[in-house]
């Protein structure tokens, strides 16, 4: 019988890339959420899987870090971001 691996967690995923993508930019919380349009405690909630996030969220998150809105959910995002450079 064919074992097919544990799907991952979407919101672990998202914060898990929200973390990474900030780190390289260097941006802090604060930074992310000045340049998305968002409230800092709201990304802090996001990253620590305390809030779910709508989609136009996401969305703002993307376009401030410049990538792909799929990126953010992207469970192997380390190969997307080794494609690019």
């Amino acid at each position: 019988m064919k074992r097919t691996p544990p799907r991952a967690n979407p919101r672990e995923v998202l914060a898990l890339n929200l973390k990474r993508l900030r780190a390289i930019h260097g941006w802090s919380q604060d930074t992310l959420a000045l340049e998305a349009g968002l409230d800092r405690t709201f990304v802090a909630h996001v990253e620590r899987l305390r809030r779910n996030i709508a989609l136009d969220n996401m969305e703002k998150l993307a376009v401030a870090l410049g990538v792909p809105l799929a990126w953010l959910l992207e469970v192997d995002l380390a190969s997307q971001l080794q494609d690019t450079e």
